[in-house]
């Protein structure tokens, strides 16, 4: 299938319209023509090569929403003309334990991500959802429940379970007090979630220009972490913190803000980490995590969640040509 989208060449992320063959459709396949594709800050880290080298030309995009133009003879779910989904993986073996229990992305054979790795079979990179089309395994498609808003679907692909997966791990509920540092992408999501859950929640931040803006999302307001005095008052007030600065940080200066036996889950960073001091740790055993995207199942219960709650990113649509001035605000636009 010829299309075209819009690929790095090289890691200064300056995109360019690409002309590529998607693959033919396999027995197991789902031909998709893409109407949304949000754009996350891990596409910028990609395709600068913050995180690696890279097999350019690149298609980033891995939030991505359109509707089934074609299915393969085995495919049993899903037919041509209803609304789907695709996230941040498009394969696993589907025969370890972790893929037996849902958990593609901790394959032991490693998931496939949608952009910039070798297809299992072929070999050849996929390419991801910055494309008028896209051919996915039956298994790794989602179904957009009926009624959702399309336009404000795609984010919930990546930051709508990046922070809806730890909140289910550490079994957030009515009345659990989560904090949630940053209000980026990952961030409001994070708020927007733990709210709907009935948690009662906080945005950590270095300041609190936000605090309008958390408040309208339903957090309690703005924990200034600049303000020492603040910071103290706070202490062992959190259950749970969700961490999605996505900038090398001190990870060690919230953990007095949990209680005992609270967990920090960083979601943001992806790198080393300032360095941390294991007294707050000692002291209540306090425990400081990771937590990557989630399985198919899981994210196909957050799409289901945000639907039945009403639960949307914020979101600014542009059209794909502008998607050099995005990332150029994605650069400098992050602040705690």
């Amino acid at each position: 299938m010829k299309t075209v989208g819009y690929a790095a060449h090289s890691n200064n992320a300056h995109m360019a319209p690409y002309h590529f063959e998607r693959r033919d459709l396999r027995a197991n396949d789902v031909a998709i023509e893409i109407l949304y594709s949000g754009v996350c800050h891990s596409d910028l880290h990609t395709v600068n090569g913050d995180w690696g080298p890279q097999p350019y030309p690149l298609v980033p995009g891995h939030e991505i929403v359109g509707v089934v133009t074609a299915v393969g003879e085995d495919v049993k779910n899903y037919k041509v003309g209803q609304n789907v989904a695709v996230g941040c993986m498009v394969d696993s073996c589907q025969e370890c334990d972790q893929c037996h229990h849902h958990e593609e992305q901790f394959c032991r054979n490693g998931m496939t991500p949608t952009y910039g790795a070798p297809d299992r079979i072929s070999g050849e990179i996929t390419q991801g959802g910055y494309s008028k089309h896209i051919v996915v395994r039956e298994e790794f498609v989602l179904r957009v429940p009926e009624g959702m808003d399309l336009a404000k679907t795609a984010p919930i692909l990546c930051a709508g379970i990046t922070t809806y997966s730890p909140l289910r791990t550490w079994g957030v509920k009515e009345g659990s007090r989560v904090g949630v540092i940053g209000l980026g992408g990952l961030g409001h999501m994070a708020v927007k979630l733990a709210v709907a859950m009935g948690a009662e929640v906080t945005t950590i931040s270095r300041s609190n220009k936000k605090e309008a803006e958390a408040k309208a999302m339903g957090a309690k307001g703005i924990l200034v972490s600049t303000d020492a005095p603040a910071m103290k008052a706070a202490r062992s007030s959190f259950d749970l913190i969700i961490d999605t600065a996505p900038v090398k940080h001190d990870v060690g200066a919230y953990a007095p803000l949990l209680d005992i036996d609270g967990t920090i889950v960083v979601v943001g960073q992806v790198g080393p980490l300032d360095e941390l001091m294991s007294v707050p740790l000692v002291m209540g055993r306090r425990r400081v995590a990771g937590s990557l995207i989630g399985g198919i199942k899981e994210t196909q219960e957050v799409l289901d969640f945000c639907a039945e709650h009403g639960v949307y990113p914020e979101c600014e649509m542009i059209k794909m040509d502008q998607i050099n001035s995005a990332f150029d605000t994605l650069a400098k636009g992050y602040t705690l």
